[in-house]
């Protein structure tokens, strides 16, 4: 599987400059300078003080870059220490106020002249060098004799031998003059660990380092640590995060040699491995060997989840920091695609497992949150419907302010934003000036405001009620014309109307009630037996919604998207959820119940049970299911004590057996049970049957959920 990070070792590490070190002899800090120029340097070590900026009297010397380089300062052959070196490249700033000045300075410097006097430009370095919790200053003499001197011309450099500093440390390092003319120069460093094979057979420190290689172990991850049988070693995995502190998943303290088995859904870019050996100061060695890794990033963005949080506030948690944009939408109640609020409302970056808000004056239960990546919408989360009521009919006014005071309304449509006073064919056109007018006497909502515009939410039920009763007047007329009509037919009619009128009482519940079918893909025999039981319920008639017949839209929209849409449409409408619980179905939930933060396992793109599980999770755990959810499963395929036991609070029916139950309660509590329901239920039947018995399987294939977390796989 060509997946980088599988063949990666810690006892290669990242950093390969630490494969081959020059050695510096004997325990003297040292200093040497570029051709044409003298250095020296001071003994002892000076304040680490860099004084205030003042003006250069004319030309000085001054740093301009630093460059380091990892040495090894050794005592013996086998006793080195890690020691950085530093160079530090000068020119020359500033020019002559006088021009008598510079005359006399390029006259001393004439070799032509008799007794020609050594002039030179002099300056003081200070190099600062801090690696927690120390600190090391040292001073530099350095000559540039006239010849060179060209201001704003490079002159050459000066190297010190070398700052000593531990393992895997952190090292700044400054650079300035004495006294300072300019800004100092700074310079970070991280410096390598015991990953380096030189450093590992030099530095003393580092022979009793327990050394860890990652392999991979099918879809799974293999830690082998290479050790002594009699060592001891402690061992840590860690979350990495860049926005805070790291945060401890996993600790043992261990004897060596080990070998430890992640499973792969527990991968995420920010997991780390750190190792060291149980004793006093010892070396300790992290790698992050994940950060590129595709699958961790898909699990990190599964682990995901957006919390509503009171007054307006939202957070997304995450074990690792997410490079994502989030703004906020308007969701229209048609359930088309939400509509970004940017402009004029800005981006913001997201922070994880930090408290967000919005610079919204008021909330709206049409308001929903995006999250995006530069490549794709990743998450979009209606937060504020359950605390604000479900959607509303409302009409989204922008308002777009100029510097004359003179604004504009338009009208967030999704053709585009259109202006209210203008000809097109939109609702909005339409009403433009009755919207104008509302927004004018307070009866729109104002949700956002500021110098450059507003937001207002403008109601549209009214509008819809004066349609709606000229449409009503008209079928009232209809409805005498028609009834005047059937008097003067009685008789042949009498017939039809009998059997309407049975045909009503057995189909108007089931006609005003939609099923949303939810199930876990296993394989393709399954699916083709949801198909069946799908169209079979659709001769009821039942509004049956299924992502069999909606691939398009899935691959469009997400699947989560999808569930969303289609979920919110069915319970406003009056409907119910069935859930067909299968081998895969039982072993997604078990994961989901076992550990919460851990993501599921991966599943197809059209996989809508998969991306539901977030939703329903919640609704039966703090008791909203029952009324909107049944369950159900198939005798052949599934014992009934496989069904969670989280899921019995709705009814849980057994198909076919329990056909006339399951399709009553799908037809609602005011269906009769009459004797039509019972035929139907075996018509149902006998369409199954076939798909039945095309995809059994024997007892015993009802996989099991995968363990998770490390301490399942540890072993000796």
């Amino acid at each position: 599987m060509p997946v980088p990070w599988f063949l990666l070792s810690l006892a290669l590490g990242r950093n390969p400059v630490v494969l081959s070190l020059e050695r510096v002899v004997g325990p003297q800090d040292t200093a040497r300078c570029s051709p044409g120029l003298s250095c020296h340097l001071w003994d002892g070590d000076v304040l680490c003080l860099p004084g205030s900026l003042v003006s250069a009297p004319g030309p000085v010397l001054v740093p301009t870059r630093l460059q380091t380089e990892l040495v090894l300062r050794c005592h013996e052959e086998t006793d080195c220490d890690l020691c950085v070196r530093v160079a530090v490249h000068l020119a020359v700033h500033g020019y002559w106020e006088d021009p008598e000045d510079e005359e006399k300075f390029r006259r001393a410097a004439d070799p032509e002249l008799e007794e020609p006097r050594n002039a030179s430009l002099q300056a003081h370095i200070v190099l600062s060098f801090q690696a927690y919790p120390t600190a090391h200053c040292v001073l530099l003499e350095v000559q540039v004799p006239a010849a060179l001197v060209q201001p704003g011309q490079s002159v050459g450099s000066v190297v010190f031998d070398c700052f000593e500093a531990a393992l895997g440390a952190e090292v700044q390092i400054w650079s300035y003059t004495q006294p300072r003319y300019q800004k100092e120069l700074n310079l970070t460093q991280q410096l390598p660990d015991c990953r380096g094979l030189e450093v590992q057979d030099n530095i003393q420190s580092c022979w009793a380092l327990p050394w860890l290689n990652v392999s991979a172990d099918g879809e799974n991850v293999r830690l082998v640590l290479d050790v002594s049988e009699e060592q001891h070693f402690g061992l840590s995995l860690y979350w990495n995060q860049d926005q805070g502190p790291i945060k401890p998943w996993w600790h043992s303290n261990l004897t060596g040699p080990q070998t430890i088995t992640l499973n792969h859904t527990d991968l995420v870019p920010c997991l780390c491995i750190q190792v060291w050996p149980l004793e006093p100061d010892s070396v300790r060695t992290s790698i992050c060997p994940f950060r590129e890794d595709p699958r961790a990033h898909r699990n990190l963005w599964r682990a995901a989840r957006l919390q509503l949080l009171p007054s307006r506030g939202w957070r997304l948690d995450a074990p690792c920091s997410l490079p994502a944009e989030a703004t906020l939408c308007w969701q229209a109640l048609d359930g088309g695609p939400c509509l970004p609020l940017v402009p004029p409302l800005p981006r913001e970056n997201v922070t994880v497992n930090k408290v967000l808000e919005f610079p919204l004056r008021k909330g709206h239960p049409n308001v929903c949150v995006q999250v995006s990546t530069w490549e794709k919408l990743q998450m979009q989360e209606c937060l504020w419907a359950d605390s604000l009521g479900p959607l509303k009919d409302d009409m989204l006014l922008v308002e777009t302010r100029g510097p004359q005071d003179n604004g504009s309304l338009c009208a967030l449509e999704p053709s585009g934003c259109t202006p209210l006073l203008s000809r097109a064919s939109t609702r909005a056109a339409r009403l433009g000036e009755q919207l104008l007018q509302d927004v004018q006497s307070g009866q729109c909502l104002q949700l956002w405001d500021s110098n450059l515009g507003a937001l207002w939410a403008c109601p549209m039920d009214k509008y819809i009620h004066q349609r709606w009763a000229l449409v009503w007047l008209a079928c009232l007329l209809l409805a005498a014309v028609l009834f005047l009509l059937l008097l003067l037919k009685m008789n042949p009619v009498k017939g039809w109307l009998r059997l309407l009128k049975e045909n009503i009482r057995a189909g108007a519940a089931s006609r005003s009630r939609a099923a949303l079918l939810l199930y876990s893909a296993d394989d393709a025999t399954f699916e083709r037996l949801v198909g069946v039981l799908a169209s079979a319920l659709c001769q009821l008639p039942l509004r049956v919604a299924v992502d069999l017949w909606s691939r398009r839209d899935l691959s469009a929209q997400g699947a989560l998207a999808w569930f969303h849409a289609q979920r919110r449409q069915t319970l406003q409408e009056g409907g119910v959820v069935v859930l067909l619980f299968s081998p895969g179905a039982v072993a997604l939930c078990r994961e989901w119940l076992q550990d919460a933060t851990s993501a599921p396992r991966a599943h197809g793109p059209h996989d809508a049970f998969a991306a539901s599980l977030s939703c329903v999770l919640p609704d039966f755990l703090q008791g909203r299911a029952p009324g909107r959810y049944i369950g159900a499963y198939f005798d052949k395929l599934l014992p009934a004590d496989a069904v969670p036991a989280l899921f019995r609070s709705v009814p849980v029916f057994s198909l076919p057996s329990q056909l006339p139950d399951f399709l009553g309660t799908l037809q609602g509590p005011a269906a009769p049970r009459s004797r039509r329901l019972v035929e139907r239920a075996e018509q149902v039947s006998r369409a199954l049957q076939p798909a039945l018995d095309s995809c059994f399987r024997p007892p015993g294939a009802l996989g099991t959920g995968r363990g998770m977390g490390p301490e399942a796989g540890v072993r000796t």
